[in-house]
């Protein structure tokens, strides 16, 4: 290469390219690693390197070189690649590699109006001197080159118009724990920081996109999901649409029920009009989802909820079909179809579904969640009476079109209802679960608004977080991250703003939490374990049951000290009852692990002091959080042992964790034979979780005759999904061969951006 070649620095100054400086930060970025090539590196950077290049350029070449050498073989170039743009980022941030000092990089972001002030009037120069050394800036060193790409993308605060980034990693760490703490007395604070920060900066709990992007900011909304309800009446329906609008603003994924709403032809004001059906105001709500952009990229997400018996339902399930018009379709929301007990019993007996408008059925919508024997009763009852207006349709007709239609689309959901009601920490009778949220993990209860500032709706909101399975050594550390995962996120519900009244005053009275696991694949194969076979279902079981009682014991725990959420009566809680009395008994014919933990002692302590969270767990996709941690997604299996997702930032090549030791026990997507032993382990973990389960069905055409999927199988596996107690199912993803290669190793991905919010 030519070393009289010129190299342009960012004053416009020019000097000549200096490949030994080029070399060292090289060798430096490749120390410890195994087969990395600083050489190989050197040469295909030097390939693209031309007269005059700007020292930017310089950074990213060299990092996209050693980011296209990630593979199978040479799976350490994923850490070199990161360490280079680690090194980029600091230049970029902090003019140097060494970051400044806590206390004169938060002034500095102060001023700048990119940090809450209320960091520095919370803490003393002394105290964020302390925080200081907590700091261990070589932890970004941990990262994976998949880590720094979305930690750059979406997570570093930045212009996002110049793309100047002003921070780095632990400072991003550090600062969201002061901020949850800062309410804590000053003689226990710095300690909970310092637990927290250890926690989230060594990867053991993953927090989502809002609070890692915004906690810090002046932006105080954090709440990954909004569950808004909406009634039959135009001034609800104005009422939902403004409140869609003001949390898509938020960059909130929304959940909106829409079952209430009559069908078409209706009488409204006793005849004087004629109802025009749901069509039209779910494509209001489409209009609004759409409104506002989050944060510039994209529009807002929803999936929108009606029950399977709504005489619309023909209509309703082929909204999201590419065949038909404008007219007939609403392809830009997601739908989640409820359904209970009575309506998979007419489907295993051959019968026949009534169809019903919500508003000619006095009693019925709202006994279909909160009383599962009276809606047997009036559904019955109804389908007797000839005055009112019905259609009967076979339930294998109408299941069939759900399933058809799910399985084209990937994007028609099931919510279990009498499930979500009747295995749940809210007593029905007082709290039903009427929805659940954008990636169908949230069953919280609702009421429908009348007017945006309606004191006495609710819009319920879930703030999350994650437990990373693979990076603990045994469940018993379980207990202290359980513990701080628990009074952060509690300290979040006071810390943040809430755009509407309605979602402030559930909040408050429920303090609702989610806290879900990543890297589940990950933990099974370190034992050795396989989701298709059942060997993972006792090492489920176990992993879970101490989960669900470490955070109900830490927020036993809170409630001691803060006093318990203020609704707790209006949870089965408060009755003495826990996730261990209500799951479905078919679990233990899949597993015959035994309880392990003292459940009857917390029963009472419970019992004295409630709890400070009316819920504490549920499972949600971890798409991009999971890449921070170099983790597996969630509890997904892998697709191949490196995925490339391709995003707006380029294709992005993560490896599985811990691939050298590891790359012959886990078990990808696409070999295993079918979708039963995946449901087990969702079963067995939803006998604990207490919200709901983001759980995938997926199919291979090529392993049933024609490449076509049978209508048997899909409904086979809704059914034992049902069996099982899963409350929800969430994508159906079908192997096509263009997204997802099939040589096993490699798999390529379209990451799903609609709502980063909820993928934690």
């Amino acid at each position: 290469m030519n070393s009289n070649m010129t190299v342009t620095k960012r004053s416009g100054e020019r000097e000549s390219i200096d490949l030994e400086k080029i070399h060292r930060v090289i060798a430096w970025a490749a120390e410890d690693l195994d087969n990395v090539s600083v050489s190989e590196v050197e040469l295909r950077s030097h390939l693209q390197f031309f007269d005059g290049i700007p020292t930017e350029a310089i950074h990213e070449t060299i990092i996209k070189a050693a980011a296209d050498l990630i593979s199978p073989e040479t799976p350490d170039y994923q850490f070199l690649a990161a360490r280079l743009a680690i090194f980029h980022l600091r230049k970029k941030a902090f003019g140097q590699f060494e970051p400044p000092s806590l206390y004169d990089h938060v002034v500095n972001l102060v001023e700048l109006g990119k940090y809450d002030q209320h960091i520095l009037q919370d803490y003393s120069r002394e105290e964020l001197d302390t925080l200081d050394s907590y700091i261990d800036h070589w932890r970004d060193m941990r990262f994976s080159y998949a880590a720094v790409k979305q930690l750059e993308g979406k997570y570093l605060v930045q212009n996002r118009v110049t793309h100047e980034v002003y921070e780095s990693a632990q400072f991003l760490y550090i600062l969201i724990a002061a901020c949850l703490f800062a309410k804590y007395p000053k003689e226990t604070r710095l300690s909970y920081i310092k637990d927290f920060y250890d926690a989230v900066s060594t990867f053991k709990i993953s927090l989502p996109t809002p609070i890692m992007s915004g906690v810090r900011t002046p932006t105080r909304q954090f709440s990954s999901c909004v569950l808004i309800e909406c009634d039959d009446s135009l001034d609800s329906i104005n009422a939902t649409s403004s409140a869609i609008v003001k949390y898509v603003s938020q960059r909130a994924g929304i959940g909106i029920n829409a079952g209430r709403i009559r069908a078409l032809g209706s009488p409204i004001r006793g005849g004087e009009a004629f109802h025009t059906g749901c069509l039209p105001f779910y494509k209001h709500f489409q209009t609004a989802v759409k409104s506002c952009s989050q944060g510039g990229v994209r529009g807002g997400a929803a999936t929108l909820f009606y029950p399977i018996w709504h005489l619309e339902v023909e209509s309703l399930l082929v909204l999201k079909n590419n065949r038909g018009v404008e007219d007939n379709r609403i392809r830009h929301l997601d739908y989640g179809v409820q359904l209970n007990k009575l309506m998979y019993t007419r489907l295993i007996k051959g019968e026949k579904i009534s169809l019903f408008s919500p508003s000619d059925v006095p009693g019925l919508y709202d006994a279909f969640f909160a009383d599962q024997a009276k809606f047997d009763r009036l559904y019955v009852q109804y389908e007797q009476d000839s005055s009112i207006r019905r259609k009967e349709i076979s339930a294998v007709e109408l299941f069939s079109l759900l399933m058809q239609e799910r399985a084209s689309t990937g994007r028609i959901y099931i919510q279990n209802v009498d499930h979500c009601n009747t295995h749940s920490p809210f007593d029905p009778a007082q709290a039903p679960i009427r929805q659940s949220n954008l990636c169908l993990e949230i069953s919280l209860p609702t009421k429908p608004l009348k007017q945006i500032d309606d004191e006495n709706g609710e819009i319920a909101l879930c703030t999350l977080s994650a437990l990373n399975l693979g990076a603990i050594e045994s469940l018993d550390e379980l207990e202290k991250l359980a513990d701080i995962a628990i009074r952060a996120l509690d300290s979040l519900l006071d810390y943040q703003d809430y755009p509407i009244k309605a979602a402030e005053i559930a909040s408050m009275n429920r303090r609702t939490l989610g806290i879900g696991v990543i890297n589940f694949a990950n933990y099974i194969a370190k034992h050795g374990k396989k989701y298709s076979d059942g060997s993972a279902n006792n090492l489920t079981h176990k992993a879970f049951e101490a989960i669900q009682y470490y955070l109900l014991k830490a927020s036993m725990q809170l409630a001691k000290e803060k006093g318990a959420c203020p609704l707790f009566n209006e949870t089965t809680y408060s009755q003495g009852l826990l996730p261990i009395d209500t799951y479905k008994s078919a679990i233990d014919q899949i597993c015959d692990e035994p309880l392990h933990m003292d459940w009857e002692t917390l029963r009472q302590d419970i019992l004295k002091y409630g709890v400070r969270n009316s819920t504490v767990s549920a499972l949600m996709p971890s798409e991009t959080s999971s890449q921070i941690s170099n983790a597996t997604n969630g509890i997904e299996p892998p697709r191949g042992l490196i995925s490339v997702k391709a995003s707006k930032d380029g294709q992005l090549k993560q490896v599985v964790p811990d691939f050298d030791e590891l790359k012959d026990k886990y078990e990808l997507l696409w070999s295993m034979p079918s979708n039963e032993g995946y449901l087990q382990l969702v079963g067995i973990m939803q006998k604990f979780i207490d919200q709901a389960i983001s759980a995938n069905t997926n199919y291979d055409p090529s392993r049933f005759p024609s490449n076509k999927v049978p209508m048997q199988v899909l409904l086979k596996d809704l059914l034992t999904a049902y069996k099982l107690g899963v409350k929800t199912l969430y994508y159906h993803n079908t192997r096509d061969g263009a997204s997802d290669q099939h040589d096993e190793i490699t798999s390529v991905e379209i990451e799903d951006d609609s709502c980063t919010s909820c993928k934690i």
